[in-house]
């Protein structure tokens, strides 16, 4: 994979800034939720296609809502999108679910359960003697 440079990387924030700006303030479709937040944004060396990671506080059927609002939102956010931005082209935008938050949020759990279960347990016990994980249901 090859690495950004400081120019992509600047110009991936700003359409990402951009973006969010857009979808929070000006997009009135309602199937778009008000929790939604541009995680990430992808864009191509020349300019063409750009993908944009979006996350949405709620259920996996309110983010493909979310999704799908965005797509038919699509023509509008590229052209306030040129309007905003002094860009050579204006990417066609690609929506993505992202679900990296609630990755994030469940590996927090669980790191904060396995701390808790440390500081319950007694000095000098021995830990999984019998090398057996235990598969608990969530």
């Amino acid at each position: 994979m090859k690495k950004l440079s400081f120019k992509n990387q600047r110009r991936n924030e700003d359409v990402r800034r951009c973006l969010s700006l857009l979808i929070r303030e000006e997009v009135k479709d309602s199937r778009v939720s008000p929790f939604c937040d541009v995680t990430g944004v992808d864009l191509t060396p020349d300019l063409q296609y750009c993908k944009v990671f979006v996350s949405c506080l709620g259920s996996e059927e309110e983010l493909g809502k979310t999704i799908q609002g965005l797509k038919a939102a699509g023509g509008f956010l590229r052209r306030e999108l040129a309007r905003s931005l002094n860009l050579r082209h204006t990417p066609e935008l690609q929506f993505i679910a992202d679900h990296s938050v609630e990755y994030g949020s469940r590996m927090d759990a669980l790191i904060n359960q396995v701390s808790k279960e440390d500081r319950e347990r007694v000095v000098g016990e021995v830990v999984n003697q019998d090398n057996v994980y235990r598969e608990e249901e969530e």
